[in-house]
């Protein structure tokens, strides 16, 4: 008798739509429709939460592997193209730095850019860290359009839901199926504890072989039904929950999201074609839902659209993702907040690895572990990133501040610091999602390194300048030869 955990996959069962489960089945109904059989149970009846609509760079190339044409993906999310993210009052008040998605500079075979930078500033011979990035000056300017050979890094703004519909279309022509119901039982077989079926309210059982947790914060099945557990990173994040809400466009969308550092938290601005995304992420110990309301909506422009959506959260993970036949995806496998917008990159990349290790003839523990290793450390070390914005600043003004400031740190993102202050260096470990980033932020925040690396003094003065001079002026001439961001987005849109 074969073993049920080595019982060829052939039907994969989606529990939840929204975002996750709909990109979860776009995926797999492309790349695996003609061997699987794919079916989304989803209710009209819950609603989905989306607490940001910003992306980053990792979904154009998820778009371009399932073939998605990026005009036809724009009009129908009402996005606008993201070059970066611009922390306003995170230093300090009054202080604000563009986090963009270029890379800085040019780097050496021996050392980053910021090591040239670093003497360059010394001598006063160097401008702004950001005025050699493209990206970040382009965004500066309202400037977008694609370069040839991907040489301008960009991600997008979308309407979330609308983002779920459209690949709600684009999987069922692909071959998946959508079952309308709500969730009552999730059935486990009771030789393994596998996930055997999940029982609807209407009474129908939809059975599989491997099941896609997409409920969100519910997790029905991953830890509702299996018990996998939570890790919780809530006192490094003290953040607990937003307040979300849309508003009529006023103004021509700029590319690039708005984060702004309030008293206890902080606000966000994404431009849509139609409409902006405001909400406010802050800390319940610190501030009452009723004033995070009133700060949110006194710092909104436009007509707002609909009331307020207040939510709750943990910040953490599930201790495993993937356990026994079930997978989380998304909400459902921890909880990051949307500082640095990576929620949907999360998404992807669980999708993307699980097809990678795809269990076609059987589950193997070996690959689950791996899977879990892997997911666990990109999950970390995003963990990493976020919570830096909030230990490295000079902000004392609130008791929220003062708090970040003092927290302990987890040892791998305290490490990171320690190099950087004394050394200048930043090194990417493994398939870390982030590296410019790291050095943008941390200078961003007020981290100025000690020293810089030796290789830089063979440089003179003057080749050191010419070296500087020829960066910024690459830069200047690309940024001059850019459209403005809105007309190149609607002659985009009227090519549809």
């Amino acid at each position: 008798m074969q073993s049920p955990n080595h019982k060829p996959i052939k039907k994969v069962v989606i529990a939840g739509g929204g975002t996750a489960g709909w990109m979860t089945a776009a995926a797999m109904a492309k790349l695996m429709g003609k061997s699987l059989d794919i079916t989304l149970v989803e209710s009209d009846t819950i609603a989905t939460i989306g607490v940001g609509e910003a992306t980053i760079p990792t979904l154009v190339f998820f778009n371009r592997l399932l073939g998605i044409d990026e005009a036809e993906f724009l009009s129908a999310t009402q996005g606008t193209y993201k070059l970066g993210i611009r922390f306003e009052n995170w230093r300090d008040v009054g202080k604000d730095y563009l986090h963009a998605f270029g890379v800085t500079g040019k780097d050496c075979w021996a050392c980053g850019f910021q090591h040239f930078w670093l003497r360059g500033q010394k001598l006063g011979i160097a401008e702004d860290f950001g005025a050699y990035c493209l990206e970040r000056r382009a965004a500066e300017s309202h400037k977008f359009s694609h370069l040839p050979n991907n040489g301008l890094n960009y991600a997008f703004h979308i309407d979330a839901s609308r983002y779920a519909t459209y690949l709600r279309g684009f999987s069922e022509k692909f071959g998946a199926k959508r079952v309308e119901g709500k969730i009552g039982q999730v059935l486990l077989h009771p030789d393994n504890g596998n996930i055997r079926a999940l029982k609807l309210e209407s009474g129908v059982e939809v059975e599989g072989d491997f099941f896609i947790d997409c409920t969100g914060m519910r997790a029905l099945l991953i830890e509702k039904a299996l018990h996998t557990g939570f890790e919780s990173w809530s006192h490094w994040l003290p953040c607990d929950s937003a307040v979300a809400v849309q508003t009529k466009a006023i103004a021509p969308a700029i590319p690039f999201t708005r984060s702004i550092a309030r008293e206890s938290g902080w606000q966000w601005r994404i431009p849509l074609q139609h409409r902006v995304g405001n909400g406010f992420v802050y800390a319940g110990a610190y501030q009452s839902d009723e004033s995070a309301r009133a700060q949110l909506l006194g710092n909104i422009e436009g007509e707002q659209l609909a009331d307020p959506l207040l939510i709750k959260y943990g910040t953490g993970r599930r201790r495993k993702q993937w356990h026994k036949n079930c997978l989380a995806v998304g909400l459902s496998s921890g909880f990051l907040e949307p500082l640095e917008s990576t929620s949907i990159h999360l998404i992807q990349q669980n999708i993307v690895r699980f097809l990678r290790f795809f269990p076609q003839q059987g589950i193997h523990q070996t690959e689950v572990d791996e899977f879990n290793r892997q997911a666990d450390f990109e999950m970390e070390r995003i963990r990493d990133f976020i919570i830096l914005h909030y230990k490295v600043t000079d902000r004392t003004d609130t008791e929220f501040w003062r708090h970040c400031r003092q927290m302990s740190v987890p040892d791998t993102l305290a490490t990171k610091i320690d190099m950087f202050r004394e050394t200048g260096h930043v090194f990417r470990e493994s398939s870390e999602l982030f590296v410019d980033s790291w050095q943008q932020v941390m200078l961003g925040q007020g981290l100025v390194p000690e020293r810089y690396h030796p290789l830089v003094d063979t440089m003179s003065e003057a080749e050191l300048t010419d070296f500087l001079s020829h960066i910024k002026n690459n830069v200047d001439n690309t940024v001059g030869g850019l459209k403005d961001h809105t007309v190149y987005l609607a002659e985009l849109m009227s090519a549809k």
